[in-house]
């Protein structure tokens, strides 16, 4: 069974940082994509970063020279290192698995989630 379980989420003041964390389990080789994709009361879900199994990433425009995600293939784990934080990046902050090397902003592509991790930002 595929697993992938959030941490890192807090509240945070503006212009401070966090460090979103996603372990992976159940996955018995390596993921062509996953990526990091938030959600706000009231808006749609929306990619943040992408991360191929190269290690080439992207970003959305919002959140470039700002976030970086990498990921740790031995430990299974995902990163989200989130700074200069803004209180529009509030929101509920997921990770997810595509099985296929599209890795694109699609989010009905990808085939595994987590349950979120919640960022709160204050000005």
């Amino acid at each position: 069974q595929v697993q992938l379980v959030e941490s890192g989420g807090d509240s945070a003041q503006a212009g401070g940082s966090l460090r979103l964390s996603c372990v992976v389990s159940g996955l018995t080789y390596s993921t062509p994509c996953m990526g990091w994709f938030r959600q706000a009361p009231g808006k749609e879900r929306e990619g943040v970063a992408l991360i191929d199994n190269d290690g080439s990433a992207s970003y959305v425009d919002s959140v470039k020279g700002r976030f970086a995600i990498s990921k740790d293939n031995n430990k299974h784990t995902l990163y989200l290192e989130m700074n200069n934080l803004k209180p529009e990046d509030s929101a509920m902050y997921y990770c997810a698995v595509d099985l296929l090397p599209t890795c694109g902003w699609y989010t009905p592509a990808y085939n595994y989630w987590g349950q979120g991790t919640q960022v709160t930002v204050s000005s």
